[in-house]
C-alpha cells in the first residue's frame, strides 16, 4: 500500500515518519520524501491512529491525486537544490519533464491554482533559502554558492536576492535575525 505524506522535506523528516509507523505496527517496506510503501494494507482504526500521529508532528496524509502530484512536484524540487548540482544552463521545465511523465504546462497549471504561487517562483524562493543557509554555514563564498546553485554570475544571485529577501546577501550575513523560512511554509 502507498500512503502520500505532506511537509515530509529532509532524512529526519522520513526518520520520524518511519518511527510513527513503526510505533503503530505496521511494517514499512520503504520511506521516502513523501511516500510510504506498506507491506499490507492497513485497518482503518490503524490508520487514523497514524493520521493523528502525523498531524500530531507537522505531516499530514495526502489523499487527493492532485495534492500528491504537487507534493512530489515539490520534493523533487526540494531534492535538486539540497544536491548543490544545478548547471547554469539548468530548464525546470525539462527537468520536472523528466521527473513526472506529464507536460510542463500541465504540471505548472496544477502547482499554480493548488498553491498560489509559480513553480518558477517556488524554485526561485528555495534556492534564496538554500542561499541563506549556505551563507550562515560560512562554507563556501557567494561565487561557489551561484555556481552550485546554477546562477550565470553572482551579480545575478545578488539581484535575485535582493529583490526576494529586501537584502544583499552581505547585509544578510550581518543580520542578527536571519529571518529564515522552513521549507513547508511555501
Amino acid at each position: 500500500m502507498k500512503i502520500f505524506i505532506k511537509n515530509m522535506v529532509c532524512n529526519r523528516c522520513i526518520a520520524a515518519v518511519e518511527k510513527i509507523f513503526c510505533d503503530a505496527d505496521i511494517s514499512v517496506s520503504s520511506v521516502m520524501l513523501g511516500e510510504v510503501d506498506t507491506a499490507i494494507d492497513i485497518p482503518a482504526e490503524k490508520m487514523l491512529v497514524i493520521e493523528k500521529s502525523l498531524l500530531d508532528t507537522g505531516f499530514e496524509r495526502i489523499k487527493d491525486s492532485v495534492q500528491q502530484l504537487v507534493d512530489k512536484i515539490k520534493n523533487i524540487i526540494i531534492i535538486k537544490i539540497s544536491e548543490l548540482d544545478i548547471d547554469e544552463n539548468f530548464l525546470l521545465s525539462e527537468f520536472l519533464s523528466s521527473k513526472i511523465p506529464k507536460d510542463y504546462s500541465s504540471l505548472s497549471k496544477t502547482f499554480s491554482q493548488n498553491e498560489n504561487i509559480t513553480l518558477e517562483q517556488f524554485f526561485i524562493l528555495h534556492k534564496i533559502e538554500k542561499v541563506k543557509e549556505l551563507l550562515l554555514y560560512n562554507e563556501f563564498t557567494l561565487t561557489e554558492i551561484a555556481g552550485k546553485l546554477g546562477y550565470k554570475s553572482v551579480q545575478h544571485l545578488s539581484s535575485q536576492f535582493r529583490n526576494t529577501t529586501g537584502f544583499t546577501p552581505t547585509e544578510f550575513k550581518k543580520l542578527k535575525d536571519h529571518q529564515r523560512k522552513t521549507l513547508d511554509s511555501f
